[in-house]
């Protein structure tokens, strides 16, 4: 026997949550739209006014959630979301587009130290191991480097004319366009600048280049919350943002201070997730012993926390330092177990890209066509 679920019923249990962000209940505030009931078939149209996934998600399942504990374990619930642009939208921070590039991924730590440049270079030689047209902005002018880790101490970028206007031309290594204020110091040479100065320069490494056609773009963010990072949304349109932490409390103090900055209303970056780095030690003459020598879990409990995905670990191992000192990233290493965590890690960013392209205003819709172990992004 089919039970029959009554609507007010409904409504009842939906007055007891309350979005993110709202003081009102679902009801009270009109974000339920409409509720429709077919023997145990329950259809609920909801309305959001943001569109940040996180948002989406939690408002998903604390619905199903109340339903399911208060009214039937056996109902078959659909929701419906609607994302309702306000008719004066709240003054975010939006740089304009780069022709040729269709998606900006920010990839930023709260505290320095963390490992934030290593990722992003292996995340990018990953991506371009893939298939990827890919490219990293050196972001971070105070402390670049990405030159280092590439092996491209030496080079500097040469001038190129692109419809009548010299470009700077982007330094290639390993399959990967790379700018970075370090081909423009001498290695002993401090930058010391302040921040109007250091955005000039940004701009200038993000609108005189000549980038050509990218599917990525990474960008190496300085560590912290200030003003660079306040100059580089006002110049790109983000697509959304990895933030990378090693599990100590001091580390994920900053790393939630990081991940807050993305989600302010006049930014509202979406975060992709959270990475944690130097996850655990596992010593080559014992391999089947993890040791947690900065604590276990710490970012995968930080992502749960303020409602991100977890996007992978990485453990401490040797070999990625060494390589990175060398100029050649770790990820470049096949069949290794290095290899495998930067590929998982980064089929996981290029997902919730995915979903974001799907879900939220769009820079650019993306599809991933998976053949052969190897990616293909096609614009729609």
């Amino acid at each position: 026997m089919i039970m029959k679920i009554d609507k007010k019923e409904i409504l009842a249990v939906l007055e007891k949550i309350t979005l993110a962000g709202e003081g009102q209940n679902m009801v009270e505030s009109g974000a339920i739209q409409n509720v429709v009931t077919f023997g145990n078939e329950i259809i609920i149209d909801l309305k959001l006014s943001s569109p940040a996934m996180h948002i989406r998600k939690r408002a998903e399942n604390d619905i199903e959630k109340a339903i399911v504990e208060n009214i039937s374990a056996d109902a078959e619930i659909k929701i419906n979301v609607k994302v309702d642009k306000p008719e004066n939208p709240k003054n975010e921070i939006k740089g304009k587009a780069i022709p040729g590039i269709q998606n900006i991924i920010a990839v930023a730590s709260g505290k320095g130290g963390v490992g934030k440049s290593t990722v992003t270079a292996n995340m990018a030689v990953t991506l371009a191991k893939m298939g990827f047209k890919v490219g990293v902005l050196d972001a971070d002018i105070y402390g670049p480097s990405m030159p280092i880790m590439f092996d491209v101490q030496t080079e500097r970028p040469l001038s190129v004319t692109v419809d009548g206007k010299s470009k700077m031309k982007p330094v290639e290594s390993y399959g990967v366009k790379i700018l970075s204020i370090g081909f423009f110091t001498q290695p002993n040479q401090a930058v010391v600048w302040r921040g109007p100065m250091a955005a000039k320069a940004l701009n200038q490494m993000i609108f005189d280049a000549a980038w050509g056609e990218l599917d990525f773009l990474l960008l190496d963010l300085p560590p912290g919350t200030g003003d660079i990072h306040l100059s580089i949304m006002q110049s790109l349109p983000i697509t959304g943002a990895a933030v990378v932490s090693t599990p100590q409390d001091v580390a994920l103090a900053d790393a939630r201070k990081g991940v807050a900055m993305f989600m302010q209303d006049s930014i509202n970056v979406p975060v992709l997730g959270i990475i944690e780095n130097m996850a655990y030690f596992t010593p080559e003459e014992l391999p089947e012993n993890k040791y947690y020598i900065f604590g276990k879990n710490g970012a995968k409990n930080l992502a749960e926390d303020v409602e991100v995905p977890f996007l992978g670990e990485i453990p401490i191992v040797q070999s990625i330092r060494e390589a990175g000192d060398a100029g050649r990233p770790a990820a470049l290493q096949t069949a290794t177990p290095v290899e495998e965590a930067f590929e998982e890690i980064t089929k996981k960013v290029v997902a919730e890209l995915v979903k974001r392209n799907e879900h939220l205003p769009p820079t650019e819709a993306i599809k991933i066509t998976t053949m052969a172990g190897c990616s293909e992004v096609k614009s729609k």
